[in-house]
């Protein structure tokens, strides 16, 4: 052993030897501050308390050959009101949301149409406390419209 190394390590072994624990404190981390009630909610906490009531109605169209109907309107209304509210068309995929702000406790009718198939409506019941409603619908092509300009074909 090293002359300096057996002097350092008599040194550290040696009862009252070295530094005392009074002289150097040990580091304190400093104790997390209790969360006061008076802090303000983050912007996520108030985005969740805004959404709370929400309600989403979504489902997946699909035309007569069981295809996804991509681009087909989708329109919501609540059953008490006349006009359509919310709108959006389905994605590539024939899949649509909507999101009913504050949307809890109310019924709303749902209709899906898209060109050369027949609308359809669906009812949306949000009273049952399920935040989200699921619909698969299926168009049928429309009847062909008979025109008053087409010719009757003679027997």
């Amino acid at each position: 052993m090293k002359p300096f190394a057996a002097i350092a390590a008599l040194f550290l072994l040696a009862p009252g030897a070295g530094f005392s624990a009074a002289a150097v404190p040990p580091p304190q981390n400093p104790a997390p501050a209790p969360e006061s009630s008076t802090r303000a909610p983050s912007p996520a906490q108030k985005n969740a308390r805004k959404h709370e009531r929400d309600y989403i109605i979504r489902g997946t169209v699909f035309n007569d050959k069981a295809l996804a109907l991509p681009d087909a309107e989708v329109r919501v209304r609540r059953t008490r009101e006349k006009k359509y509210r919310w709108q959006t068309r389905t994605n590539s995929r024939g899949e649509f949301a909507v999101r009913v702000f504050q949307g809890l406790g109310e019924t709303y009718e749902v209709l899906v149409r898209a060109p050369g198939f027949d609308q359809q409506t669906r009812t949306a019941d949000s009273t049952s406390g399920e935040r989200q409603e699921n619909f698969f619908l299926r168009l049928q092509p429309a009847a062909p419209k008979s025109s008053k300009h087409q010719k009757k074909e003679k027997p």
